[in-house]
C-alpha cells in the first residue's frame, strides 16, 4: 500500500509546485496591470509635476470641476470616478497622491496609448478645476463626518 503512494508523491509535489507558480504568475500579472495602468503618472516631466494648482482647496472651483468631470470624464471613469472597463479608477492612491501638476499634465496630454484623449483644447482654467475636483474627492473621504 505504501509503494503506490510513494510513486504518486513526485506527481503530487510537481502539481503543487505548478499550482504555486501559476498563482504567483497571476499575482505578478495583476500588479503589473495596476502599475502599467497608472505608469503615465510617472511620465510627467519635473517642471509639470511641480506646477501648483491655482484653485487648490477652493470648494467653488471643485464643484465646477465636478460638473466638467461629469461632462468630459465620467463616461470612461464612471460617475463617481471609480473606474469602468474603459477607464481606470481615479480614486486610487496613485492618482490621489499625484501632484496637481502631474494630473494637469495628464489631462493636457492624455494617455493616448491607453485610450485617454488629449484635453488640451479645454481651457486651462477648466483643466485646473477638474484637478481641484479630483483632489477634493480625497479630502471629502478623509474628513470625518460630524453628527
Amino acid at each position: 500500500m505504501k509503494r503506490p503512494l510513494m510513486r504518486l508523491m513526485p506527481i503530487l509535489i510537481a502539481a503543487c509546485a505548478i499550482s504555486l507558480a501559476l498563482a504567483k504568475k497571476d499575482e505578478i500579472a495583476q500588479s503589473g496591470y495596476q502599475q502599467s495602468t497608472y505608469a503615465a503618472l510617472r511620465e510627467a516631466p519635473q517642471p509639470a509635476r511641480s506646477r501648483t494648482n491655482p484653485f487648490a482647496g477652493n470648494p467653488r472651483e471643485a464643484a465646477a470641476g465636478g460638473k466638467l468631470f461629469e461632462q468630459h470624464c465620467a463616461e470612461c471613469h464612471g460617475a463617481k470616478a471609480g473606474g469602468t472597463r474603459h477607464g481606470p479608477s481615479l480614486r486610487r492612491a496613485e492618482v490621489q497622491q499625484a501632484t496637481p501638476g502631474t494630473l494637469f499634465w495628464i489631462l493636457t496630454n492624455g494617455v493616448v496609448r491607453r485610450g485617454m484623449p488629449v484635453w488640451s483644447k479645454l481651457p486651462e482654467q477648466e483643466r485646473w478645476q477638474i484637478v481641484t475636483f479630483l483632489h477634493s474627492m480625497n479630502a471629502r473621504e478623509s474628513t470625518p463626518e460630524t453628527p
